[in-house]
């Protein structure tokens, strides 16, 4: 086959006054060959014909008007559903390989006869006009804390003419975790822009007993800050566009500064914050430009934040508990039939009464979970110890693994008084230390020594010493003058 390069190569010969033979020996083809093509003045792309006959029978001519008719009614069928549908009204007529075919042809008549596809139309951004945010899934990261899971999302916020961006970590997607990750994010940026664009918020929503109170306190929180509020479409996500990209990007960037720090796992919560927060630093630092346009024209932020958490009040049930968005939590038994004030937060809930917080402690996600503090109702449990072999929340009631195997081991040697006393046990945990018992019941268990309530009484007084001679920290006196015999050395070696 000869190429378009062979001809420009005879062509530069025959104008270099060389023979017809010559230049055509030269240029690796026929005398008569290079007539042809310099007769013609084309390049051999530019002679070749276009391709468009069949080089072998459509196995589907036949069936192609009943096939179209099914596109006609029903567009989104898929090419394979109408493949195994015409493998089972012609029996032994098409063999699995001619799939292909029909899908070529499909995608043919989609392209040229079919309907209209979804177009989608760019946007030019403004600066300080548009703010987006979403919460996104952060699992997939591997992340972990003194080596325990560390399942979580975040809440991302982005300016979609600068695309700026910050966020913070969270758990749900409640009302209280996107109040206050808003409400960071625009104290961080120091103003606040024209509209804020969300997704439906169908999962804050649920998270929600009533639907309608979801949206008076969204409300609320816009008009605090004079926010338009703007959200999607239902199924949409591509209106949400840049914060959805965004949500890609960052937990790419994320992913690969793990890999160079060379462990996803962190002493503590507080360290992963502030590596995420570096992380977000080094991709807002090629934005500062078109940032710093967008600052500018940003609304001023109120005098003050508006509360992200709920405050509902409840009665204190008989059982010393209270139930709080589905979910049972223990109080003092002291405020056994008063009514209590609870602040629900994003992430803890606050017990108040007498315009004083009495409790804080870790909100639950979900719904029917249970947080039992034995300290809450330790006392009337030592009075009726009967009630814990069946009670509801005894699984709250072993503080550690170690309070577990000791209850299992008493059992196992006293069955009859083994709920009596591992309680006072655990009433020695509550009113003395529940580290120095934990302590104590490891070193029983591991020597094999029988666990008893009079056991831990006579080494508590042990443990308490060993446990204050560990903060009794003694740092001995620096003598400055070592240093001078450093700098002798240098100048001894210069």
């Amino acid at each position: 086959m000869i190429t378009d390069q062979q001809i420009r190569r005879l062509i530069s010969l025959m104008q270099k006054s060389s023979t017809l033979a010559i230049a055509a020996a030269k240029s690796g083809m026929d005398e008569k060959t290079a007539r042809k093509y310099l007769k013609a003045n084309r390049l051999p792309s530019q002679m070749k014909k276009e391709h468009d006959w069949r080089t072998r029978r459509d196995p589907f001519e036949t069936e192609w008007d009943h096939v179209r008719q099914m596109l006609e009614l029903n567009s989104g069928l898929e090419a394979k559903t109408i493949f195994e549908y015409l493998q089972m009204i012609n029996p032994g007529k098409y063999q699995d390989g001619q799939l292909r075919t029909l899908q070529r042809r499909i995608k043919i008549w989609r392209a040229t006869e079919g309907p209209p596809k979804e177009v989608f139309f760019p946007q030019e951004h403004h600066p300080g006009e548009l703010s987006e945010s979403d919460f996104t899934c952060m699992n997939s990261l591997g992340v972990t804390i003194a080596r325990q899971r560390f399942d979580h999302l975040f809440y991302h916020f982005v300016l979609t003419y600068s695309n700026w961006e910050t966020g913070s970590i969270c758990f749900s997607e409640s009302f209280e975790a996107l109040s206050q990750g808003l409400q960071n994010a625009l104290w961080e940026l120091g103003g606040v822009p024209e509209s804020h664009r969300t997704d439906r918020l169908s999962a804050a929503v649920n998270n929600m007993t009533n639907p309608a109170e979801f949206t008076q306190r969204y409300n609320g929180l816009m008009n605090h800050y004079k926010l338009h509020a703007q959200r999607i479409n239902a199924r949409q996500p591509n209106e949400n566009g840049d914060v959805e990209q965004s949500h890609n990007r960052f937990k790419q960037a994320l992913d690969q500064s793990l890999m160079l720090r060379g462990s996803r796992d962190f002493i503590s919560r507080h360290h992963y914050e502030t590596f995420v927060e570096k992380v977000l630093t080094q991709r807002n630092a090629g934005r500062h430009i078109r940032f710093e346009e967008e600052r500018k024209l940003l609304r001023q932020l109120p005098a003050s934040r508006l509360e992200s958490s709920k405050r509902i009040n409840v009665r204190v049930r008989k059982s010393s508990t209270i139930v709080v968005a589905g979910n049972v939590y223990s109080v003092n038994s002291r405020l056994r039939d008063e009514w209590v004030q609870v602040r629900l937060g994003a992430e803890y809930l606050e017990v108040w009464y007498a315009q004083r917080c009495i409790e804080r402690i870790p909100r639950l996600y979900g719904k029917k979970k249970h947080h039992v503090q034995y300290r809450h109702i330790i006392d009337w449990l030592v009075r009726k110890p009967g009630a814990f072999a069946n009670y509801r929340y005894r699984s709250d009631l072993f503080p550690s693994l170690r309070f577990r195997m000791a209850y299992d081991f008493l059992r196992s040697v006293i069955p009859g008084k083994a709920d009596r006393e591992y309680l006072k046990i655990l009433e020695l945990a509550a009113k003395e230390s529940e580290t120095a018992v934990d302590q104590i019941l490891e070193d029983l268990i591991a020597n094999q020594i029988p666990v008893s309530c009079e056991a831990i009484k006579t080494l508590l007084p042990q443990h308490r010493n060993d446990l204050s001679s560990v903060r009794d920290v003694t740092i001995d006196e620096v003598n400055i003058s070592i240093y001078d015999t450093l700098l002798e050395d240098v100048s001894i070696a210069i």
